[in-house]
């Protein structure tokens, strides 16, 4: 059913929309002869092939937490022992013994690539993610990800140059995905992939990225890491609140001091989300987009995403589910009398026609914006709850919002607080395409 406030679309309005000339119609019915490409903008492609093979001397092998260590860190102040966490962990409905055997598939997978790293000649410096900082990143002529999607965010989250390779390795393909590390194939066949390198049969690739300007007012520039967060069992505000009220003492700055731009200390290869930290209360801001006017908002939050990010949240937030086509389809159908075919086949053809077309190229110097469930009534608006940008202000009147970096570090954001997102050439993440 229809808000009150919304009105129903005119069956002309219907015709122009199911009508829009003959292609339109032609790739509806499935009579187009090719899948319409994406623009030569959206998915151009900036890979490069090395002059020369890659043959570093000095490489950081960052590995994930397991499932089984984390369990383990979580629960070892309360002095349990492997018994009692047996125990625990079977109330919970899982198993101990899964748990410790994916922690063995990925520890053996981790060995294998440091050993053929030394073997040739390689000096090798294995870091787990607690122990992953700017140090390890200054030392390494290399860094490579040993875990899966989220270790290779937090690995590309510290690097500021674009010239530090990263390569990212996924240590248990069964239960990870791995979408930004080598293909599969190479878990197993770590060697021929140096040797690749090596010899310089691959290309090289610069991935973009979100840097953050954050000013305003009762600011903290002070990141929280939601893994060690989580570790600790505190709830995220007070994670929060105990850093903004050590830098307030620290530096003597008073709740209403206006903080000039700071650029925070952390870069997003997938997307940053901006909301309210209690999921079900509505996030309340005001956005500008590319210098234009500020808009009021109310939503469940705003994701703004890469290319890269494109294929993860960002696409789940915006994706269409045949359900959903199908119900669209019929009321078109009905509405314009047109011959719309609704077979399973075609209605699966015109999803992920439209799924498709929320992806773009990792090198697209553009952000992608995505307002989720925006309120609209007669006080709040949402011209567009999607698009392209160049640049996206962000201006917080919440009450307890966190600013989360690809999922692993926190800004508070809370009202006062002004986020600009943006991207520079400077901060093009150099990955490797075999």
């Amino acid at each position: 059913m229809l808000p009150h406030n919304c009105h129903k679309m005119t069956r002309p309005s219907l015709l122009n929309f199911f009508c829009a000339g003959n292609r339109t119609i032609e790739l509806l019915c499935g009579r187009a002869s090719a899948r319409r490409p994406h623009s030569s903008h959206t998915m151009r492609s900036v890979v490069s092939r090395p002059a020369s093979g890659f043959r570093p001397s000095k490489v950081a092998v960052v590995t994930k937490t397991t499932r089984c260590e984390f369990e383990q860190q979580r629960y070892r102040f309360a002095g349990l022992s492997e018994v009692d966490l047996k125990q625990l962990l079977a109330m919970k409905g899982s198993s101990y013994s899964g748990l410790l055997e994916r922690h063995t598939i990925h520890t053996r997978n981790v060995e294998h690539i440091v050993k053929s790293l030394e073997k040739e000649g390689i000096e090798v410096r294995v870091v787990r993610r607690g122990e992953y900082d700017e140090e390890v990143v200054r030392w390494a002529d290399a860094i490579i990800s040993a875990g899966g999607d989220g270790t290779m965010l937090l690995v590309a989250s510290k690097v500021f140059s674009k010239d530090k390779p990263i390569l990212g390795v996924n240590t248990d393909p069964e239960r990870s995905e791995g979408h930004l590390c080598l293909p599969v194939r190479y878990t197993h066949a770590f060697p021929e992939a140096l040797e690749r390198l090596q010899r310089g049969d691959f290309r090289w690739q610069w991935r973009q990225r979100i840097r953050l300007h954050l000013e305003g007012t009762g600011i903290n520039p002070t990141p929280v890491d939601l893994h060690e967060q989580q570790l600790s069992l505190e709830q995220h505000h007070m994670a929060h609140r105990i850093t903004t009220l050590e830098r307030r003492r620290e530096s003597g700055a008073q709740d209403d001091s206006f903080s000039e731009p700071n650029l925070l200390p952390v870069r997003s290869l997938n997307e940053i989300f901006i909301g309210e930290s209690l999921s079900s209360r509505a996030s309340y801001y005001e956005i500008s987009v590319d210098d234009g006017p500020w808009e009021k908002q109310k939503s469940s939050g705003l994701s703004i995403c890469t290319g890269t990010g494109s294929k993860a949240w960002s696409y789940n937030i915006n994706k269409l589910v045949e359900q959903s086509v199908e119900d669209l389809l019929k009321i078109g159908k009905s509405q314009t009398g047109l011959d719309i075919p609704l077979d399973p086949g075609f209605i699966e053809k015109v999803t992920e026609e439209y799924n498709q077309s929320l992806v773009f190229s990792p090198e697209d110097k553009r952000l992608f914006f995505s307002i989720r469930e925006p309120i609209v009534n007669r006080v709040f608006s949402s011209i567009r709850p999607r698009g392209f940008a160049k640049k996206v202000c962000v201006r917080s009147r919440c009450w307890d919002a966190c600013m989360v970096v690809d999922g692993g570090t926190s800004f508070e954001f809370n009202d006062g607080a002004i986020a600009t997102i943006s991207m520079s050439d400077d901060d093009q993440l150099r990955t490797v395409v075999l």
